[in-house]
């Protein structure tokens, strides 16, 4: 039985921030999705990603149905109705599934394209997965030159050059509104990778004062000094509120920090004084219904799409010759995945051919034995070009089938009609990458 390769998934492209909230595999640990994901015998081998912005699994099954039970996994999971799930998800098969994962790996999936942190995060699912025994020959293969295809473009492109990571977009965004944002106080939420990079770019647009807090202050205080900021206790942040002029907030905290009663009070301290809120958190850290307030401005990480757009057209000829790596990378793939399906069959088939033909001239030596050896050469010759000849144009059909599915299809047809022997499986490196962070940001 051939294994066909999927990806099945959800993302910021076609999901919005309140179903991506609640398909949010990394709450209770990858880990355990890929347990689950193995006791229910979907797949031999699986990897889950999941970021802010995406949830996603990779798959090597032997059936296709398997795209229908991880469709119906992600809802059952969380425990979301499959109605609500399934017009949301996204399923990409063979080298359509590689070529995706390869584009998520490059950050030209993002919702920041070209954006840094994604390529660790791939690294971090597939190391997950391979330290639980969950991936085997495909997917290593796969995630391996998925790892290439990033590292590719962020060497031979300009497309990760300068500031590219979500935060850059919320302080992009600050800057539409405010212009220059020097006269203005910024309080900081969360000391994560989020954080940390939101407090470089404030830095670098020259802020009056940058203040941060995080449930545990020995973190806000070790990353204060790299951005200029103040330190608060988490216990002061409604008073730091009181005199910002942005809020923004990027905890990994697992719900809403702040009630849009939190943020009514705080209102009536500022007396009206407007107060802007970037949300970059998922899930979100403020009750939208925040939003709703007089005078509160209140974005998240969907509203800044805006700013991605504008980044997509200064960056589109970096695009393209990001696009041109990873369908380089993708027809390697393809043409390994391939020779992993036809070639061991076109073998098996020429070798059940010449078998027969060896063992119809044994049943005919006596017959032939009377021949000089001139004659019993040519039959033997002859013989060989009919073989060849019924060969040919099924071995060229097959060699030119560039569908994973289609190729599947055909190689458990021929493996079924001929009974040819089951391919001895190749030995395949299992290097994995060094571990990295998980911050979640793509």
């Amino acid at each position: 039985m051939s294994t066909r390769l999927f990806a099945v998934g959800l993302s910021h492209r076609t999901a919005p921030i309140e179903l991506r909230e609640k398909v949010d595999f990394a709450r209770d640990g990858v880990g355990a999705a890929l347990s689950e994901l193995a006791a229910r015998g979907i797949a031999r081998e699986m990897v889950v990603l999941s970021t802010c912005n995406r949830a996603e699994v990779y798959a090597a099954a032997e059936s296709d149905e398997a795209v229908d039970d991880l469709a119906a996994f992600f809802g059952e999971y969380h425990g979301v109705s499959a109605a609500e799930v399934r017009q949301h998800l996204y399923v990409h098969r063979g080298i359509d599934a590689a070529r995706h994962l390869f584009r998520v790996a490059a950050g030209l999936d993002s919702l920041v394209v070209g954006e840094p942190q994604i390529l660790g995060q791939v690294k971090t699912a597939y190391t997950a997965a391979n330290t639980g025994h969950h991936t085997g020959t495909i997917l290593n293969r796969l995630f391996h030159v998925a790892f290439t295809a990033g590292k590719r473009v962020r060497s031979e492109t300009g497309l990760a050059e300068g500031a590219v990571s979500i935060s850059y977009a919320a302080i992009a965004l600050a800057r539409k509104i405010f212009g220059d944002l020097s006269p203005l106080r910024v309080l900081i939420l969360g000391t994560g990778e989020m954080g940390k990079l939101t407090g470089l770019h404030l830095k670098a647009q020259h802020v009056k004062a940058i203040t941060m807090a995080s449930r545990t202050r020995a973190s806000a205080e070790r990353l204060a000094p790299q951005v200029g900021a103040d330190v608060v206790d988490w216990t002061e942040i409604r008073s730091a509120m009181e005199r910002a002029d942005i809020l923004v907030s990027a905890t990994g905290a697992p719900a809403a920090i702040l009630s849009r009663g939190d943020i009514e009070r705080v209102m009536k301290a500022r007396r009206e004084r407007p107060l802007f809120i970037i949300d970059i958190a998922l899930p979100r850290d403020v009750d939208p219904a925040a939003g709703a307030i007089e005078q509160v401005f209140l974005y998240n990480v969907d509203d800044l799409k805006g700013i991605v757009k504008e980044n997509l057209a200064r960056r589109s000829a970096e695009l393209a010759r990001a696009d041109a790596i990873v369908n380089d990378e993708a027809a390697k793939f393809a043409a390994w995945l391939q020779s992993r399906e036809i070639i061991p069959t076109v073998v098996a088939l020429r070798e059940r051919f010449e078998h027969i033909r060896r063992a119809e001239l044994g049943r005919l030596q006596h017959k032939l034995t009377g021949l000089p050896p001139e004659a019993q050469s040519q039959v033997d010759h002859i013989t060989k070009l009919i073989v060849e000849k019924l060969l040919l144009t099924p071995t060229e059909q097959l060699k030119s089938v560039s569908d994973e599915s289609l190729a599947a299809a055909y190689s458990d047809a021929l493996n079924r009609l001929f009974s040819l022997p089951a391919p001895e499986p190749s030995a395949e490196a299992q290097e994995q990458p060094a571990p990295v962070s998980n911050r979640r940001n793509s």
